[in-house]
């Protein structure tokens, strides 16, 4: 059932969704949270269709709140809210409404949002871009116990995450960081299988990808061990080595489907570890509204903790600066700068003594062949 309402107002729409309930024959709501999704008119489907899909595990009643300002002068000064109510099949298995706020309005959402929430259910907030840089400070996101944004749609995903730390408020969490659960999970377990000492950690994966930062922050805040972070032309992460002193322990997924663990002295398994779409990620985290301790401890940690090198460069100091060992009884010279061939220059930058870069940098090593079983 799809019901329109133009120039109205939060009642009005509250009394829209009991007809359509009752019209439906259920006169009990059934929902267990509010789920309040804040995004512009291009990405207002993608977020609908994600949330309505985690809606049949999480029945919700969903707000979608589009602001729309105005580009003319007349249009910004116009006043307005217009609704699209959504029951039944076409808002999965709870209830959608879509506000789109004209004019001043677009700047107090929270008022019109505030009488549409469910009583006594938690309120979950979603941008699912375009997300304000403290979101437990912003109006809508007071009103909820969970906020979830995604720091991959930002400009600069990577510096997102030095935002995110200042801004962290218990209930905050970022589905790059969700996305890391399946590597997260294998990675303690394979752990779990053998007693060694973790000497140090690798983690590949593409650059601009945010979570194989937090996956490696959160490798050097649980094992306590350098990590190095290589960048890799994806699909996102691409492996993670352990290193120990009886060989690596490595988690492989070159193709983003289905990954190998390879252990020493054990044969190698196949295991899921599928890129998981946007609905999967919310089902998730609507899963747990508590503050997640691990994500603020990762998230916190600054990201130049990482030694970052580029696939075939060589090695990397802290910070992602590539560099290459001089000779000891060399005299300084001027540093000349290098540009690293990589998407990411303004992260990763090479200072190369000039003598020193002619002479002593070293070749780009391969990786060694990995014997697997049956093979």
């Amino acid at each position: 059932m799809k019901i329109d309402l133009t120039n109205t107002t939060s009642s009005k729409i509250n009394a829209a969704l009991m007809d359509a309930r009752r019209a439906s024959g259920s006169t009990a709501a059934g929902m267990v949270l509010t789920l309040v999704i804040v995004t512009d008119e291009g990405s207002a489907y993608d977020a609908l269709k994600a949330a309505n899909d985690a809606s049949r595990e999480h029945p919700s009643r969903t707000l979608a709140v589009i602001k729309r300002a105005g580009r003319s002068p007349r249009a910004r000064a116009e006043t307005r809210l217009d609704a699209e109510i959504l029951v039944g099949t076409d808002a999965g298995s709870g209830e959608t409404v879509i506000l789109r706020m004209h004019g001043e309005l677009a700047a107090h959402a929270q008022s019109v949002v505030l009488p549409l929430l469910l009583p006594d259910a938690p309120v979950v907030v979603w941008w699912p871009d375009n997300a304000p840089l403290n979101p437990a400070q912003d109006p809508l996101g007071a009103l909820a116990q969970r906020r979830i944004t995604d720091a991959v749609t930002a400009e600069s995903p990577v510096g997102q995450l030095a935002q995110r730390a200042a801004g962290y408020t218990p209930g905050d969490t970022d589905l790059a960081w969700t996305r890391i659960t399946g590597w997260r999970s294998m990675l303690a377990a394979a752990l779990d299988q053998r007693d060694v000492a973790i000497t140090g950690a690798v983690v590949e994966g593409e650059s601009y990808n945010p979570s194989v930062e937090l996956l490696g922050l959160w490798l050097h805040n649980r094992l306590r061990v350098p990590v190095e972070r290589v960048v890799t032309g994806g699909p996102g992460i691409t492996a993670v080595r352990l290193r120990t002193e009886d060989g690596d322990i490595t988690l492989d997924r070159p193709d983003g489907l289905l990954g190998t663990l390879c252990m020493p002295g054990a044969p190698d398994r196949m295991v899921a570890l599928k890129r998981r779409d946007t609905a999967e990620l919310i089902a998730e985290e609507l899963r747990r509204l508590d503050p997640d301790d691990i994500y603020a401890t990762a998230v916190r940690t600054p990201v130049d903790r990482l030694r970052e090198r580029i696939a075939g460069v060589g090695h990397a100091g802290p910070g992602g600066t590539v560099e290459a060992e001089a000779p000891a009884a060399a005299e300084p010279e001027e540093p000349k700068v290098v540009e690293a061939a990589v998407t990411a220059p303004a992260r990763v930058t090479a200072k190369l003594p000039a003598k020193a870069a002619a002479e002593k940098a070293p070749a780009a090593k391969k990786p060694a062949a990995r014997k697997r079983s049956g093979q």
